[in-house]
């Protein structure tokens, strides 16, 4: 990769755009969940240790082109602050001198950026303003890579551009998962549907030695072999689809691994009654709602075979207890084999992150991506437009 880090730039004395993520759930004006704060700090620490003074880009919330005071980045200053360790100057719109008179060691975030419609559309006008307020642009919000807006994007062109300390722990880590891998690799993907997820299953099928496939979409899969799933959460209209895809596998050396035996249930429900049975002897009154004992120990053996595992999305119906018990297993096998140093586990997505913090194995895997969008394109195999511009 070509991508310059905050290493490579010299910021004595200089103001540093920072597209940082801080669109956090907030409930009566207090922020209730600063994680993306928290994952910023260490580029603008090390900004400020190299003597430059950061100056923060950012959305909040949709406002679609227009001011609105329930989405002004002026709610999340205190918490910021407050993480910080230090006052933070605010502004709604800038001039440079405004910035140039700011101290050595302040640290300035501006009004949000999609209050004004030329953010989306990536306008040369917007972008040729904010290049104006800095003299290095440093992304710090893979979250938002995948869109090319004008923060993102457009800036990126115009000035000396580099990582931020998150967005290159991201990029190490999904180039280490899926550019080039430590090899035999394992990709586990999960979830309800098919066919949100069909252009990850053809970009990994070619990627990937082992692909793991469950919840829903095994079910899928399943029923386009004949097998009858009963009641169960599935997309028959998909069959040809998930035919096509087991079959590029096969041409291509990917193993799938759909459940060999499956935890069944009459009820969706916490603690309803539930049985194990063979995947293809699924009670015609019943719904497959979790990947069986047998299924997750030979998804666990093929962890233990492989050097790499990328995860997106649960093995069954996690939300619900007892069909979280595969994903758990798994994940807890996979956080083990990470602490021997024997698997590189990188994982994405908002149910994985979810699922994987419930497991309580989260804290084990090497790396854990909360950007959603821009993790399952990178999984695609997609170009992210706020990557992309940081390549030299």
């Amino acid at each position: 990769m070509s991508w310059k880090t905050l290493d490579d730039m010299d910021l004595a004395g200089k103001l540093v755009l920072t597209r940082v993520d801080i669109n956090v759930p907030m409930e009566n004006g207090r922020v209730t969940d600063d994680t993306r704060i928290q994952r910023i700090l260490p580029t603008l620490r090390d900004i400020l240790a190299a003597g430059g003074r950061p100056v923060m880009l950012a959305h909040f919330g949709r406002p679609k082109g227009k001011p609105n005071p329930d989405m002004s980045l002026r709610l999340v200053a205190p918490a910021l602050e407050a993480a910080l360790g230090q006052p933070i100057t605010f502004f709604e719109k800038p001039a440079r001198a405004d910035l140039d008179a700011l101290p050595e060691g302040a640290v300035a975030l501006i009004e949000n950026t999609r209050f004004s419609p030329q953010e989306t559309e990536n306008a040369p006008e917007m972008a040729a303003f904010l290049a104006s307020l800095g003299d290095v642009y440093c992304n710090d919000a893979f979250s938002a890579a995948h869109r090319a807006h004008a923060s993102t994007e457009g800036v990126a062109k115009l000035l000396p551009s580099c990582a931020g300390r998150l967005m290159q722990a991201e990029l190490s880590a999904l180039e280490a998962a899926l550019g080039a891998p430590k090899r035999p690799v394992t990709a586990v993907v999960g979830g309800a549907k098919v066919s949100t997820k069909l252009e990850l299953l053809g970009n990994l099928v070619h990627r990937v030695d082992t692909l793991v496939i469950g919840g829903g979409m095994a079910n899928t899969f399943l029923a386009a072999q004949g097998i009858d799933v009963g009641k169960s959460l599935a997309e028959h209209e998909m069959t040809d689809t998930a035919i096509q895809i087991l079959e590029t596998a096969r041409v291509a050396g990917c193993r799938i691994l759909l459940p060999s035996d499956v935890v069944v249930a009459r009820a969706f429900e916490a603690h309803a009654e539930c049985e194990v049975v063979p995947a293809d002897a699924c009670p015609a009154d019943a719904m497959i709602l979790d990947a069986g004992p047998d299924a997750t120990a030979q998804i666990v053996a093929a962890f233990e075979a492989s050097k790499t595992l990328i995860w997106n999305g649960p093995l069954g119906a996690f939300e619900i207890p007892p069909f979280d018990t595969a994903t758990n297993a798994a994940a807890q096998a996979a956080a083990r084999l990470t602490r021997e140093g024997r698997l590189i586990s990188v994982a994405g997505g908002g149910d994985t992150v979810a699922a994987l913090n419930t497991s309580g194995a989260g804290t084990d895997f090497t790396y854990i991506s909360t950007a959603g969008g821009a993790f399952l394109e990178w999984m695609e195999g997609k170009t992210l437009p706020g990557v992309a511009a940081l390549q030299g």
